[in-house]
This record gives C-alpha cells, structure tokens and sequence, in this order.
C-alpha cells in the first residue's frame, strides 16, 4: 500500500512541484493550504507523515504542527524559507521530526521521507530485550521494542518516530555515552546537515515525556562535553 502524504503549504507552485515529485515517488499526496484545512484532512484521511511549511497566514505552522501533535504522532517534515537556528529549533519544539530549508533539491525531500520510512519500519521490526527504564512501581516505564512503544503504568506514551528511535538508540544496551554526531548517523540516517542541536530538542521534548522530572532527568542524561546516555531507574 502506498505512503500517505499530505503536504501544507500555501504556495500553490511550491504545492504542486512537491506533489508532482511524491507521486512520481509513488506516494499517495494530499494537499492543504492553511492550518484549517491542514487540521480537517490529518482528522478525516489519516495521513502516514505530513509536510508543512511554517508561514501559512493566519494560523502558522507552528500552530498547525502543536494541533497535530494533539491527536496524532506521524512524522512531521517541516520544508520552510525560515533557516535561522531560532526558527529551526522552535519547529522541532512544536513537534516535528526533521526540518528541510528553500530552496531545496526534490532528491532531499524525498530522502528524508525514505529515510522516515526506514525509521517507522525499523521501530516495528524491532527484535532488542525490551527494557525497563524506570521500576519505580508508582510510574513503571518500560520500552518495548517488540510493540515498539513506550509504556508508563501499561499505557502507551505518545511518542514521535524521532523521540522512540532516539530511546532505543540510548537503550541498547543502556549505559553507553552516545554523542550528538552519533545519534544523527543513526537515528536520522541520511545525514543531518545542520545545527547537531536538532539532538537536544528532541531530547528536551523525549523527557517531558518519560523523566519523573524533565528539568532534573534521570534516565536520559547529559554527560558533559561528551552527549546523552541511558541509566535505568
């Protein structure tokens, strides 16, 4: 069965030349111009990954991508004229996964949603232990490779592709000090060219998920001057 996308952008030829581009890819592209639109197709048609640009009129792309994060975790590719650090940072904050800059090749768009793929598939093959991240029996965490989810107190916590595969990067084993160059190979896969920031806000955003308190972290912790390793509560 062919991918879903839906591509947000308001600019109609940028619109059409990415449509024109996915198909020929054999994905299957849906299109909205504005958040509204954006919100209505990700409720009706269950995209598998969106594209959004992050100037879309009155309600910007930030906004559409914090609404998206409400009901929904598939990849978000945000594909916008807006390069400062800044606005990268703030987009990824807001929930997306990867951040493509104008103008850009097609050949890159689609290598990151291949390499999205890659990553959504390998999260369901996956065959490691699962392990437990936090035995307290108040809020018992545990990452399950094996539904490829993570679960506090038996219930899924909604992560992103980006935020699970980071996780399971960390965990296997856990106890490695994995460094931001590193966690880029491996976890974005086709490279990642920009800011090695990028880390850092997913990690931000992974522990206000998982740590019992996000701005004292115990599970996912900085090693100063070297990156982020695993220690299991």
């Amino acid at each position: 069965m062919p991918m879903h996308v839906l591509v947000v952008e308001d600019d109609d030829r940028i619109r059409a030349v990415l449509r024109l581009a996915l198909e020929d890819e054999g994905y299957e592209v849906a299109e909205a111009a504005d958040t509204p639109s954006a919100l209505e197709a990700v409720r009706s048609s269950l995209p598998d990954l969106m594209m959004v640009d992050l100037m879309l009129g009155e309600v910007d792309g930030y906004t559409c991508i914090r609404e998206v994060r409400r009901v929904s975790d598939i990849p978000i590719v945000i594909v916008s004229a807006r390069s400062d650090t800044h606005d990268i940072v703030a987009g990824l904050e807001a929930g997306a996964d990867d951040y493509v800059t104008k103008p850009f090749q097609v050949k890159e768009i689609t290598a990151r949603i291949r390499a999205l793929r890659r990553r959504l598939r390998g999260s369901a093959e996956a065959t490691e232990p699962d392990v437990v991240l936090d035995s307290d029996p108040a809020r018992a965490l545990v990452l399950s490779t094996s539904r490829g989810a993570v679960m506090l107190d038996g219930r899924d916590v909604p992560l992103t592709v980006t935020e699970y595969r980071l996780l399971a990067e960390l965990a296997h084993p856990p106890g490695r000090v994995l460094s931001r160059p590193s966690l880029l190979e491996k976890v974005w896969e086709h490279g990642y060219y920009g800011d090695e920031r990028i880390v850092d806000v997913h990690i931000r955003r992974l522990r206000t998920k998982i740590e019992r308190d996000p701005g004292r972290p115990q599970v996912v912790v900085t090693v100063r001057g070297m990156g982020y390793r695993l220690d299991p509560q």
